[in-house]
């Protein structure tokens, strides 16, 4: 079986880059033609075919060890032990006939109690800097070569599998995961959002046998009060981290957490961030940490290298990675307590959905399980009309055990911490997607605002008919008739019917977990 405990020293011949600082990686990247520089100073690359994940090309190595822990179907697909060696042994001599390779060693996890080592080898230098961008480097970069890692990835992003069928693969593309041999093999995607999820995959395993509560949510906590801390949970393009880079608090991170017994902290020593239409004024946080150092991906350039963020030519899903330091008011190290309030973030298109909402301990569970949001029309081919998009646990395609396992964890935790939990949504009021007004940022950070200083848990609630959600009467700077979303259509029959279909479709999912009756019955109403 091929191993890397003594890499590198098993490349014979191979110029191995360790640790370099990102000013040379970004010499290397521009050398070697993998990007160029934006006028903001962000490294700017292409990613070619892919520009985002490729969830239909991952494959978990399935072995008796693991087998009976892992909760297998589309998310989680089992390639054999003996493929995954192929694949593992056609990779390291894939790297051994490189004349240069390019190493980060680091961490994941700011908890030293609970961080991962992680190392990771690529051909491509602007990977390396990703890498090192979204990881933790070590406090002196002299120590990285005594660095012994808890996982391993190989990204070999050119290596060419012609015989892809033969080891049962979907496709030349794969995403290789083994939890026993804690080693991640990537080929054929230059998509660099597949090193940061691996590892997000691997300590969604690792760290419920530690008694860790891994999420895939931002956090951020008050300048004033550090127990005031707060989560936000949600899929991409519903406001993680929009809303928790907020300058009147301290940004813990923007989309990779654990839950202790000491608190919370970010797996991540930087940010991923979607920057389609991406603005000064409106994301002035985001706007100002792209610059030298942070790498811009798929983003289109002027004839003055100037980003052109409103162009979504060559992908909808163009993105922006900076260190969480360059965010001003960002809290180093990334640790804080325990939350006080845990905030879901849904962009319903459907329109039928409260823009905020006060969840029960069986609400929770129930929304957290089916992790709703909305996939809109042109987003995938095919889709033509808004469709209900339900992830469980907010991070399906992350979730190497049952969602059950979270969705306990979580409860726990808010039982023990009497957080409140929150349901906000980000998507559309008055009808539809095409018909409706998505809700206007200014509202939805008011609603945010009134949930972090504690006077929305102190208002009055009245739950909503159909989905049994508690609707506050009134919320500071918001318009009444705006939290009750059945008032904003003009035509009151088609939104009823909007929101059976909507209630109909979370109970089709919901019969697809394990749940308590009690949580089940948390559900919508119909």
């Amino acid at each position: 079986m091929p191993t890397l405990t003594a890499f590198p020293s098993e490349l014979t011949g191979v110029k191995v880059h360790l640790n370099l600082s990102p000013a040379q990686l970004i010499e290397e990247a521009i050398r070697r033609g993998e990007g160029v520089l934006a006028s903001n100073g962000a490294l700017n690359c292409m990613t070619g075919e892919r520009t985002g994940r490729s969830p239909n090309d991952k494959f978990l190595e399935d072995t008796p060890r693991i087998h009976d822990a892992i909760w297998w179907g589309k998310v989680n697909r089992p390639i054999t032990p003996e493929n995954f060696e192929e694949l593992l042994g056609r990779a390291i001599d894939y790297l051994q006939q490189r004349e240069e390779v390019f190493e980060f060693r680091g961490s994941a996890g700011a908890d030293e109690a609970n961080r991962l080592f992680v190392r990771v080898i690529t051909e491509q230098a602007w990977h390396s800097l990703f890498a090192r961008t979204l990881f933790i480097p070590p406090a002196d970069d002299r120590q990285a070569a005594s660095i012994r890692a808890d996982w391993t990835i190989i990204n070999v992003c050119n290596m060419d599998v012609p015989d892809w069928k033969s080891l049962g693969l979907s496709g030349p593309v794969g995403v290789l995961q083994s939890l026993e041999r804690k080693i991640v093999v990537i080929f054929g995607t230059h998509y660099a959002g597949e090193i940061k999820k691996s590892i997000f995959y691997a300590m969604n395993y690792d760290l419920p046998e530690r008694g860790v509560f891994p999420m895939h949510c931002s956090a951020n906590v008050s300048a004033k009060d550090p127990t005031n801390v707060a989560l936000f949970f949600g899929l991409s393009g519903t406001g993680k981290t929009t809303l928790s880079a907020d300058p009147g608090r301290r940004l813990i991170g923007d989309d990779e957490h654990g839950w202790s017994k000491r608190g919370v902290f970010n797996f991540e020593g930087g940010c991923y961030a979607k920057c389609i239409r991406l603005s000064q004024e409106g994301e002035p946080q985001i706007w100002n940490a792209i610059r030298f150092g942070s790498v811009l991906e798929n983003v289109v350039l002027n004839d003055r290298r100037e980003p052109d963020y409103d162009d979504g030519s060559i992908t909808e899903n163009t993105r922006v990675t900076y260190p969480v330091q360059f965010i001003p008011n960002a809290k180093i190290p990334s640790v804080a307590g325990h939350p006080k309030n845990v905030i879901f973030l849904t962009a319903d298109a459907f329109g039928v959905l409260p823009p905020v909402s006060r969840l029960t301990r069986e609400q929770a569970m129930y929304y957290f399980v089916n992790g709703y949001t909305s996939k809109l029309a042109g987003t995938e081919a095919g889709v033509t009309e808004p469709q209900p998009n339900f992830s469980p646990c907010f991070g399906g395609p992350f979730l190497p055990r049952p969602p059950r396992v979270y969705a306990d964890m979580l409860a726990e935790r808010i039982d023990e911490h009497d957080a409140d939990v929150w349901l906000l949504n980000t998507g559309w009021s008055g009808g539809p997607y095409g018909i409706g007004r998505r809700f206007n940022l200014t509202f939805t950070r008011a609603m945010v605002s009134a949930i972090l200083d504690g006077s929305l848990a102190a208002a009055r609630f009245a739950p909503d008919p159909v989905f049994g959600l508690l609707i506050p009467h009134e919320v500071a700077g918001v318009p009444n008739d705006m939290l009750h979303p059945r008032q904003m259509w003009g035509d009151k029959a088609a939104y009823d019917l909007k929101a059976k279909e909507l209630a109909a479709r979370f109970r089709e999912n919901d019969a697809k977990y394990d749940l308590p009756a009690e949580v089940r019955a948390a559900g919508p109403r119909g």
